[in-house]
């Protein structure tokens, strides 16, 4: 596929910081509101599926909570003791999330799921209010999912990439887990329900049991993947493609650069990139104005909000 050129200015796309505290904000106050429904409905219920529905939902609570605190606490500025600054620390708390919902969210449903199949499930309850509360949430988490989706869709759009692509590949991991989290809600409430709907059906509990372990397996794999990429940024994630050539583009502009040797982009925090190059600049100056000219384009290059700091070095000669 042909990559669009990519222009690194700022752009609403690439420089969503509010948006991405908005997307969590939104989740989090849904998925507490649908955690507090869906216990309701799982004691009226007696469901296991819903049971599970609900340790998701609690566990999706607890990890907005924890990517809220990486959203704030990855903004803070570089300092003397902490020079690239604080963007990583968005991953750590990520990744504290991942493994929460791996633990509290797929450990309890399929744990509870096995319970009941090997004790038979509970008996029937009161399938209305469970068929009620599953749609009110679908709604809910439908326009969680909705906010997440525009602010994916406009990152998407600007690399010309898809958008599943583009939600992995993004540096910014609150926007990600929402969207991975808010989409697995979906799906495993169409699981719960089919559970259920075979559950009050064949008046076979096991059913409703196995929802439950196919729930808990969903979030499972949604965890793992999550773990995954924050474990690719901690350890030092490479700018992507586009970013390479909008970069190597934006130095070779520069009037004292008379060619580009390498470029090393990584992601240090959302949207944050630690740049280190080597240039040979135009004609032949003394060894202490090199050094000069060197820091006047590291700190011209750092101008930009998306380059945490620049380092220049002088080519090899060919």
């Amino acid at each position: 596929m042909v990559r669009r050129q990519v222009d690194l200015r700022p752009s609403v796309a690439d420089a969503g910081e509010d948006r991405s505290t908005r997307a969590v904000l939104v989740a989090l106050g849904v998925n507490l509101g649908v955690a507090l429904a869906k216990t309701a409905a799982s004691v009226l219920s007696g469901s296991a599926s819903m049971l599970a529905e609900a340790a998701h939902s609690w566990a999706d609570t607890g990890n907005q909570a924890l990517l809220l605190i990486a959203d704030r606490r990855s903004r803070r500025l570089p300092d003397a003791k902490h020079p690239l600054g604080y963007g990583r620390e968005a991953y750590v708390w990520s990744l504290l999330a991942a493994v929460g919902l791996f633990v509290v969210g797929a450990s309890v449903s399929v744990w509870h799921g096995i319970i009941g199949l090997i004790n038979g499930g509970s008996g029937p309850g009161d399938y209305l209010v469970a068929y009620v509360v599953l749609a009110i949430v679908f709604a809910l988490e439908s326009t969680s999912l909705t906010q997440a989706l525009r602010q994916l869709r406009a990152g998407a759009s600007r690399y010309d990439r898809d958008l599943v692509e583009y939600a992995l590949a993004t540096s910014d991991p609150t926007v990600r887990a929402v969207f991975a989290e808010d989409g697995s809600a979906l799906i495993g409430l169409v699981i719960a329900a089919v559970g259920i709907g075979l559950h009050q059906l064949t008046g076979y509990a096991i059913w409703d049991s196995i929802g439950s372990i196919l729930v808990g397996i969903l979030l499972g794999l949604i965890a793992v993947v999550l773990i995954d990429r924050n474990r690719r940024f901690l350890t030092g994630e490479p700018g992507f493609p586009e970013l390479y050539n909008a970069v190597v583009a934006g130095i070779t502009e520069l009037p004292e650069v008379a060619a580009v040797g390498f470029v090393r982009l990584e992601f240090v925090g959302p949207r944050q990139l630690f740049l280190v190059a080597s240039v040979d600049l135009v004609g032949d100056r003394p060894e202490s104005h090199i050094a000069y000219s060197l820091r006047r384009l590291e700190r011209e290059l750092a101008s930009n909000p998306h380059i945490v700091v620049a380092v220049l070095t002088i080519a090899e000669p060919a």
